[in-house]
Order: C-alpha cells, then sequence, then structure tokens
C-alpha cells in the first residue's frame, strides 16, 4: 500500500475548500460502532468560521444529528435542508492502493478515501457554497438548514428518528437535497423517489438427526424450495431487464439472498435453516400481490416455514418533477442556466429522503459529480478535485435558486 504524507508546500498551494474535504476524510467515522465526536467538532468549527448557529440533538445517545443553520430574510416561509450523513462503511486497506483514510490525492488531482463519493464530499461542498454565497454578500429569502446525520449507511438511529422529533418540526422544511450517486457521462442524476425496501427472513424447520441417515422433512428440502421461488422471481426481474434497453435497474425490483444461517456440525442434520433477503420493489408493484406471493413461497415449502420482516416498509410517493411543483421548477431553472443536464431517476438502493417524502416534503437526490466512475462502497473510492470544486459552483446556484424561489 502507497502511504503520502500531506506536506505544508501542498496545503498552501491546494484550495482551502479541499483541505476542509481531505481533513474530514481523515475522521474515520466507520462502522461498526461508529464514534462521531471527532465529526461533530470538525462541523462545530466550521460553523463558527462561518457565523452559522448550530444544534446537536440525539435520539439516542453517541448517535448525533448536527444542524447547522442560516436564517433567511423571511424565516417564516419553508426552509431549505441540506443533508448529507456523517458515517462511512468499512474499508479493507489490503483491497485499496491507498490508505482509505489518509486522504491521499495523486498527480492526477483524485483523493481518496473511504466517504469521498458517499458522502463527505457532498457536506463539505454544502458549506463551502454557503462560504461563497456569505462572501459575495448574497442575501436569501428561505433559512437553510445544513444537516449532519449518523447511521444513514447501518442503523435507524439517524434521520428516520429525527423527522419525528418536535426539533425536526421546528425547522419547517419544504424541500431538501440529499445524495446520489456519480454519473460516469457529462450529465447529473437527480433522485426524485426510491425503490421499496422489504427484507424478509425466512425460517425453514425440519427433522433433525445424524448426518449418516435419510432424515425425511428436513429444513434443507424446504430451504431447497423457498431459494428456487425467490430466485426465479429474481429471474423474472432480470429478464425485463435484458430485454428491453429502456429500462435500468431503477425500474425493476431486486430480489437477492443475502444471509443464510444453519447448523452445528458437520454429522448434524440442522432442525433450521435461516433466510435473509433483500428486497427493492419498483412502485408498479402492487404490495400486497406480493406479500401473498411470499407467503405462498413458504406454505409451498411445507410445516414449519415461516416468513418475518426486518423491514417492510409501504410505498412513499415520488416527489413531483412537473411544474406543479415550485420547488422542481426552481431546480431545473438553476440547472438550465448553469447549463448543466439532469437526468432524473428513481434511485436503485435507498437514501435518508424517503423519511422526508414520507412528510410530503419534496426531496431530491443530487450528487454534482458527473464524468465520475461510480465507487460507493467500493475499493479506491475517489473523487478528482476539480470536480469536487465544480460541484460547489453547482450548488452555488442551486442553494441560491431554491432559498430565493
Amino acid at each position: 500500500m502507497e502511504h503520502c504524507s500531506v506536506g505544508k508546500s501542498e496545503v498552501d498551494n491546494e484550495h482551502p475548500a479541499v483541505t476542509n474535504f481531505r481533513e474530514y476524510l481523515r475522521i474515520p467515522s466507520v462502522h461498526p460502532d461508529v464514534n462521531y465526536d471527532e465529526c461533530v467538532e470538525f462541523i462545530k468549527r466550521q460553523a463558527r468560521e462561518l457565523g452559522l448557529l448550530w444544534m446537536v440533538h440525539s435520539c439516542v445517545p453517541g448517535h448525533p444529528v448536527v444542524i447547522v443553520t442560516w436564517t433567511g430574510q423571511q424565516p417564516e416561509l419553508p426552509s431549505l435542508l441540506l443533508n448529507s450523513h456523517m458515517d462511512v462503511v468499512p474499508a479493507y486497506p489490503e483491497n485499496w492502493t491507498h490508505d482509505p483514510f489518509a486522504a491521499e490525492k495523486d498527480e492526477e488531482g483524485n483523493i481518496y478515501g473511504r466517504g469521498a463519493q458517499d458522502m463527505k464530499s457532498i457536506g463539505i461542498q454544502y458549506l463551502e457554497a454557503i462560504r461563497r454565497l456569505k462572501k459575495d454578500g448574497v442575501a436569501l429569502k428561505r433559512t437553510v438548514h445544513l444537516s449532519f446525520v449518523p447511521d444513514e449507511e447501518e442503523g435507524d438511529s439517524g434521520m428516520r428518528k429525527f423527522v419525528n422529533t418536535p426539533e425536526f418540526r421546528s425547522l419547517n422544511i419544504g424541500c431538501s437535497l440529499d445524495e446520489a450517486r456519480s454519473c460516469p457521462e457529462d450529465a447529473f442524476y437527480v433522485y426524485y423517489g426510491e425503490r421499496t425496501i422489504w427484507r424478509p427472513v425466512v425460517t425453514c424447520r425440519g427433522s433433525t438427526g445424524h448426518g449418516s441417515a435419510m432424515v425425511r422433512d428436513t429444513a434443507a428440502a424446504k430451504t431447497r424450495v423457498v431459494i428456487e421461488r425467490f430466485l426465479d422471481w429474481r429471474q423474472r426481474e432480470q429478464d425485463k431487464l435484458d430485454t428491453n434497453p429502456q429500462l435500468s435497474v431503477s425500474d425493476i425490483t431486486t430480489v437477492n439472498l443475502t444471509l443464510l444461517n444453519g447448523g452445528v456440525q458437520m454429522n448434524v442434520v440442522p432442525a433450521e435453516i435461516t433466510l435473509g433477503f433483500d428486497i427493492r420493489l419498483s412502485n408498479d408493484n402492487d404490495f400486497q400481490e406480493i406479500s401473498d406471493m411470499l407467503d405462498g413461497f413458504c406454505r409451498e415449502a411445507g410445516e414449519g416455514v415461516t416468513i418475518e420482516y426486518k423491514s417492510k416498509e409501504p410505498m412513499v410517493t415520488p416527489t413531483r418533477i412537473d411544474d406543479t411543483n415550485p420547488w422542481w421548477t426552481a431546480f431545473r431553472k438553476a440547472a438550465d442556466e448553469m447549463k448543466i443536464t439532469l437526468k432524473p431517476i428513481i434511485t436503485p438502493g435507498g437514501t435518508d429522503s424517503r423519511f422526508l417524502r414520507k412528510l410530503g416534503i419534496s426531496a431530491f437526490g443530487f450528487s454534482p459529480m458527473n464524468n465520475t466512475p461510480t465507487l460507493l462502497h467500493d475499493n479506491d473510492e475517489f473523487l478528482n478535485e476539480k470536480t469536487f470544486l465544480q460541484g460547489i459552483d453547482v450548488y452555488y446556484g442551486l442553494i441560491k435558486a431554491l432559498a430565493n424561489h
């Protein structure tokens, strides 16, 4: 693995926003057991430098939500929320060519680090766009809040809980920006809705016995039926994708077997096997029909097969992206003025935006990373310095337009 230190001459020649970004990347706010203290202190320092108000609220001890506020000239108007999450997924250094928590920058200006795309870059871009707006003396009608939340990648102690608090309601949010993903083309994705997350756990119970016997009614036999039915469903969705070039993964339902547990030792037939599935339902499904279908899979497998859900969320209505939504009109107009191409899509994964959409709040996922390979959760995650700085320009225009419409 390559290691390099950041010398004084490099920092002296570096844009201050990039230096801030790299400092934030070096904070290892990584799962599991994230310690957010260093992130919170970093964000509070940024707020103080900008002369902005801040508060720290925790729905669960040790899982802080940091709110930074720039009060608008008409604070009674619904406000703009700029959301990002502080936590990052694990990184395995042996699979990286750069230390994932050193924020190293190569000769091409690529900045490597866990969170470079997902999504510490965006949190800094928000702050730096506001720094520039304030420096330029731009006045905003609406109040702008920046939220730095925990546990987006794992757990439910962040935005999911925060939206149900009086502190959230007091923010009077009218529109929210959050993450999308990088786009390999000269365009920018805009997420206006999400597929719905279901995570069923199927437990197959059967007879046990010695590994040398032909035991009947085994958990394994029932497990085979369940796996076949789920994977047949998966294949039908795959066929839709393969036969229609107009479709993307956002337009179909994805079904994946993600957990398989059972057995105690090699010569004992397991009495119980547990299967976990990650399902992302496309919005064209009848959710009751899907629920009935999964119950039917279990009945078909035989007695002793049950299904429970770690997550069985209802469908959330997507944010409108037409002229009936003034937030979208302002967003699109700003993009047109900046001559950037938007590609509105349903996000294939899940983001904190779904919790705001449930409340009827317009929410757009947007990451200003065009001409950039998608490396969320991947090894050697990076963002180019030039792309990062251009993203600040984009947010400058978007924040100004949204907060002044």
